[in-house]
C-alpha cells in the first residue's frame, strides 16, 4: 500500500491553510478514500460471511461517494484540474480506437 506524506500538520497550524495546502489536503483525502475502498474489498474477498460482505460493501460505496464529493470540491477550487482528467480520458479513448 502506498504511503503518502502529510500535506500539512493541522495540529500545529496557527494560521489559516493556504490555497495550495487545501488543494494538497483534498488530493490526499481522495487518495485516502480510495485506499479505504481497497481495504474493505480485500476483506470482502477474503470472507464467506455474508453480513460482513454486505456491510463492508455498503461502507465501500459510501467511500466512493466521499471521493466524488472531494473530486467536485477539488475541481471547483482548482479549475484546471478537470482539464487534466479530460485530457487523460481522451488519451485512453485514442488508445481504445487504435485497438479496434
Amino acid at each position: 500500500m502506498p504511503k503518502f506524506g502529510t500535506p500539512y500538520n493541522i495540529l500545529k497550524a496557527d494560521r489559516t491553510l493556504t490555497h495550495e495546502e487545501i488543494i494538497r489536503s483534498i488530493r490526499f483525502n481522495i487518495a485516502a478514500e480510495y485506499e479505504a475502498i481497497q481495504l474493505y474489498h480485500e476483506v470482502i474477498e477474503c470472507t464467506d460471511n455474508e453480513l460482513v460482505k454486505t456491510v463492508l460493501k455498503d461502507i465501500a460505496d459510501e467511500e466512493r461517494v466521499h471521493a466524488g464529493e472531494l473530486m467536485k470540491l477539488l475541481m471547483t477550487l482548482e479549475p484546471d484540474e478537470e482539464k487534466h482528467y479530460e485530457d487523460g480520458a481522451k488519451e485512453v479513448e485514442e488508445m481504445m480506437k487504435k485497438m479496434k
